[in-house]
């Protein structure tokens, strides 16, 4: 069997069994989700689902470095970064879940797990000219890394809010940065992804809507981050021709959509951390689709995307920038264009008035 394939089918194992407990953890503290004017659900949800999830990707990748397997000729200090900077991540996660956070509070701790990837030397030590060539971040490298991990966290955040919706948008960017691990050779790539997809996977087991948990801050804090880093190790080989051109696009649907949302609270003076229902899953909620339906839309895009990330990254330098803007425009039109149809519906009145409105 594929070392790849085995360390995937461990981690969506331990996910599988530890959620049940997750559950039964959640309601015992008090760390439900509740019905309202911006949820799916009618009853309450139990959140802490990223506590699996994180025990199933931190705790399987030590215990197969630790025992003979070929993750033994791993170097130390990614894995151990990776763990030091996941620790307050998922104190933020949970505390959040439990009596919330200030967002100024969040954007503070997430920058110092950031800071502390940059130690144990992950980055962005190369950036690419598009004219040709490219040149080292330099004293860049560190505040370009902070920006890449908020941006990445953030946008893992802003898109789980319909159930189902962040685990498999992770888990088809993970797919597709397996691929170019294996590609260029970077084993390390290869090695968290595959535990990245195991464990979301497993965990879309019980999130699959109707969801009998949700991941909470917990999980997306956390899935965010190792997702950011292990796109920041991948640019260290084969991609840094690139820079962060190919994650940006596997990852478009999640980036785009929480980009757009800050930019739309900037322009209308409204606070840029205050949550609304005009997210993309919500619009299209609003439009007539099921749950379900409006769910697999956005599988369908995030695979689209990841494939075009993979096409993008075997393409020579002259081709990549114009299709990733080509790619970019087409994305944004995508959101205008839905964004105009709900406004139209919603001026004329034919918006259902019991439609879901997700999370």
């Amino acid at each position: 069997m594929p070392y790849s394939l085995s360390l995937a089918l461990v981690a969506f194992a331990v996910t599988l069994l530890l959620t049940p407990l997750v559950i039964a953890f959640s309601r015992r503290a008090g760390a439900m989700d509740e019905p309202g004017p911006r949820r799916i659900h009618a009853q309450p949800v139990p959140t802490l689902g990223g506590l699996g999830i994180a025990v199933a990707v931190l705790g399987v990748a030590w215990a197969a470095r630790s025992l003979p397997s070929p993750a033994q000729a791993l170097e130390l200090r990614p894995l151990l970064g990776l763990t030091l900077a996941a620790v307050p991540m998922l104190l933020l996660g949970a505390v959040d879940d439990l009596r919330g956070t200030h967002p100024w509070v969040k954007l503070a701790i997430q920058a110092c797990a950031a800071l502390v990837l940059v130690g144990f030397g992950y980055g962005v030590p190369v950036l690419t000219n598009p004219f040709g060539g490219s040149f080292s971040s330099g004293v860049f490298n560190a505040p370009l890394t902070v920006v890449w991990v908020l941006l990445v966290i953030n946008a893992i955040n802003l898109i789980d809010g319909l159930d189902g919706l962040a685990a498999g948008a992770v888990t088809i960017a993970s797919m597709a940065l397996w691929w170019v691990g294996r590609t260029h050779g970077d084993f390390y790539v290869m090695f968290f992804c595959s535990l990245l997809i195991g464990a979301s996977l497993g965990f879309l087991r019980y999130n699959f809507p109707p969801a009998r948990i949700f991941m909470g801050d917990t999980g997306s804090h956390f899935l965010g981050l190792v997702l950011a880093a292990v796109s920041l190790l991948e640019n260290r080989k084969g991609t840094a021709a690139v820079t962060l051109l190919f994650p940006l696009v596997a990852m478009g649907i999640p980036i785009a959509d929480s980009v757009l949302a800050f930019l739309r609270r900037a322009a209308r003076g409204t606070p840029v951390f205050r949550a609304d229902s005009e997210h993309i899953h919500h619009r299209l909620l609003r439009l007539g689709l099921s749950p379900r339906t409006t769910l697999f839309v956005l599988w369908y895009l995030c695979a689209y995307l990841g494939v075009a990330g993979v096409v993008i990254s075997a393409l020579s330098r002259e081709y990549v920038w114009m299709m990733t803007a080509l790619m970019a425009l087409g994305l944004v039109f995508a959101f205008e264009v839905l964004e105009f149809i709900d406004r139209r519906l919603s001026e004329r009145g034919d918006e259902p008035p019991d439609q879901p409105r997700g999370r």
